[in-house]
């Protein structure tokens, strides 16, 4: 909207702060007006009484009865009480015109009212009821028009866009992670997630967190094996994609050959290790000895005739042929040679509990799955523990009323096209929130998405996603274009004036579509206001609300003080 102001305030202030900046005005005040209008009316009726010449001392003495209130004093007070608070009134609208944003303006064409009616506490609630969740939906923010707040409810799914440093963890992630009522499953590339929220989650089930490459420093207190998701050849080839994917690096060239003999010699190794009941190194294993048999004769012995007969073909290629197959292969699990990160996924000599995705699925507990980006990441095992747990939640699913968990798991998918890379997430988004799974998928940038899922997985996720939020810091000139025209356009009245030595001055005037909010609005929204735009409802922009000025600030800081790393140093040479 080029008629928008580029001003912008600063950020908003604490509502603690605010509350004791009040207090402190109403006091000062008082006593400014008790004072005043003791001097004064004493003044005019010529009295001579010695008063205190602490203004404190003066007013503790009015009120205890020790100095006179002289007749006059009363209007007078009224008067200078009047005065004072229509100064402080002219003051605070001043200041809260200088907190707005350049495109708070554009909140007025935007939803507002019945528009937004669907994301309100009391419809969110009304569904919440229908389904049997006390809590009214997952928080988003506070609308422009009117300031309702605005929610995620328990039967959509999202997909947001914040650019980087526009606070997406501390105003999208936390918030929902604290506010999820049942099991959440939480990825990140950082700690921050993590530290701020585990100990808050802590206290309504257990923590799980998978650091396979020491991301918050954690050690291994329990280990998942990706061996058990494997039940059948078609798990066996899902689990096979998602570690081909995930290991490759984003934009590299795929083989059409290689690539895809390289997958199906993976899924046929992961069915043979599962049938066998052997770790997820001996896939690695049997890569490295070409010619070794042995899985041929325990898919065999299971009745997997055919697929043992593929797999002997693949050994007994050409040499070539077979040694580009295997290389291939041993690319896409060149995770599994990482010591650190196999002890998270193979079976431990001590005691420690084993990872049961349906049982998750079930309860209140919380997982955390880091990861880097780049080939040495983790990445395929984030990933594959990501399906595990999905996919179990989505059995258990169907085995309850209505085809629905009971109570919703929440999956935030933090730098999903990063350490997440799941190809059949945009497939699932058409029903995983019938289910009472939802999904909420963050990005960087749209283009992120596109290197991560291609460019029609990305539009699928992107339309398939119930809630879209862009939070700004993005500057992709055709996905911010795409976003105007959804926020839609309004009539812009424009007015000319002539003038003319023989008819003298006329005005015309013309009304035209405009944008709401053009490109460059979107691409330089300040951080505090986000775009929302959710199935059912005109786009609004709205401000996010971060943990700090949630219900549970103060356990969020204790959580980040507890798990500081600095903190741990300290122990640690204490």
């Amino acid at each position: 909207m080029s008629s928008t102001s580029p001003r912008s305030g600063g950020p908003p202030l604490d509502a603690e702060i605010m509350l004791l900046w009040g207090a402190i005005t109403v006091v000062f005040g008082t006593v400014l007006v008790l004072v005043g209008a003791t001097h004064l009316a004493m003044l005019l009726d010529g009295s001579r009484e010695r008063l205190p010449a602490n203004p404190v001392a003066l007013a503790i003495d009015l009120a205890r009865g020790r100095s006179r209130w002289p007749a006059d004093a009363t209007a007078i007070a009224a008067a200078l009480a009047g005065l004072l608070l229509a100064t402080v009134t002219a003051v605070a609208w001043r200041w809260q015109r200088s907190q707005r944003r350049h495109v708070d303006r554009a909140a007025r064409w935007m939803g507002r009212g019945t528009d937004v009616e669907r994301l309100t506490a009391r419809r969110a609630a009304a569904t919440a009821q229908r389904l049997g969740v006390e809590q009214p939906g997952l928080p988003i923010g506070r609308a422009g028009g009117g300031g309702r707040m605005l929610y995620m409810g328990w039967e959509d799914v999202a997909v947001d866009v914040w650019g980087p440093r526009t606070g997406k963890t501390t105003s999208r992630a936390i918030p929902s992670i604290l506010a999820a009522p049942g099991a959440v499953l939480a990825t990140s590339n950082k700690r921050d997630l993590v530290d701020a929220s585990r100990d808050v989650r802590a206290e309504r089930g257990r923590v799980w967190v998978f650091d396979p490459q020491g991301i918050a420093g954690e050690r291994p207190s329990w280990w998942w094996n990706p061996i058990s998701y494997v039940t059948d050849e078609v798990r066996a080839i899902e689990m096979a994609d998602v570690f081909a994917l995930a290991s490759r690096e984003v934009g590299a060239r795929t083989d059409a050959f290689f690539d895809t003999a390289g997958q199906n010699l993976v899924a046929q190794l992961l069915l043979a290790a599962a049938l066998d009941r052997r770790e997820l190194t001996q896939v690695y294993l049997w890569l490295s000895a070409e010619t070794d048999d042995e899985p041929v004769q325990i898919l065999t012995e299971h009745g997997y005739q055919v697929i043992a007969g593929a797999l002997q073909a693949q050994i007994n290629a050409p040499e070539k042929q077979r040694g580009g197959v295997f290389g291939t292969a041993r690319e896409m699990c060149a995770f599994m040679t990482n010591r650190d990160a196999m002890a998270w996924v193979t079976p431990p000599r001590d005691h420690r509990p084993q990872f049961d995705p349906r049982a998750f699925a079930s309860s209140t507990d919380t997982l955390y799955s880091l990861s880097k980006e780049g080939k040495a990441g983790a990445g395929p095992l984030v990933t594959g523990l990501t399906l595990a747990v999905c996919e179990a939640a989505e059995d258990l699913a169907k085995t309850c009323r209505g085809g629905r968990l009971p109570v919703p798991m929440v999956a935030v998918l933090d730098e999903a096209a990063n350490v997440c890379r799941w190809r059949k997430l945009p497939d699932l988004y058409s029903h995983y929130g019938s289910r009472g799974i939802l999904l909420m998928t963050i990005l960087q940038s749209f283009s992120q998405g596109v290197e991560a899922w291609g460019r029609d997985g990305m539009r699928k996720l992107w339309s398939a996603a119930t809630v879209k939020v862009y939070g700004g810091g993005v500057t992709e000139v055709e996905f911010l274009e795409e976003l105007s025209k959804l926020v839609g356009e309004y009539d812009q009245l424009n007015r000319s004036d002539t003038r003319s030595y023989r008819q003298g001055r006329s005005s015309n005037r013309q009304v035209r579509p405009a944008r709401i909010l053009d490109v460059a609005d979107l691409a330089s929204m300040p951080q505090g206001r986000i775009v929302v735009i959710a199935s059912g409802t005109r786009p609004t922009l709205a401000t996010p609300i971060p943990w700090m000025a949630g219900t549970d600030a103060a356990k969020v800081r204790a959580s980040l003080q507890a798990h500081d790393p600095v903190n741990d140093a300290r122990e640690g040479v204490a």
